[in-house]
């Protein structure tokens, strides 16, 4: 799933589709992994998962990102998106 991230926002939340990919604003900074650790925590509760099946596949220095989910189908996936965006 791409995901583009907007840290230090005043909430944790989706903001919708930007270039392809879900945008998802988050309160942390991007200091020291802690956006990061912050969107794996937000996508993991969001989708009723551990935050143990959510991976970061690429970009985790970057505000562009790449999450694999394990333990979903790609449809329930997409059904979040289109709740969400």
């Amino acid at each position: 799933m791409a995901v583009r991230i907007a840290p230090r926002s005043s909430r944790n939340a989706v903001l919708g589709a930007h270039d392809g990919a879900l945008k998802i604003a988050l309160t942390a900074p991007p200091v020291d992994g802690e956006a990061n650790a912050a969107l794996i925590a937000f996508v993991a509760k969001a989708l009723g998962v551990s935050k143990r099946q959510v991976r970061i596949a690429s970009g985790a220095t970057q505000k562009d990102k790449i999450l694999e989910i394990d333990g979903l189908d790609v449809e329930a996936v997409r059904d979040w998106i289109g709740r969400a965006g």
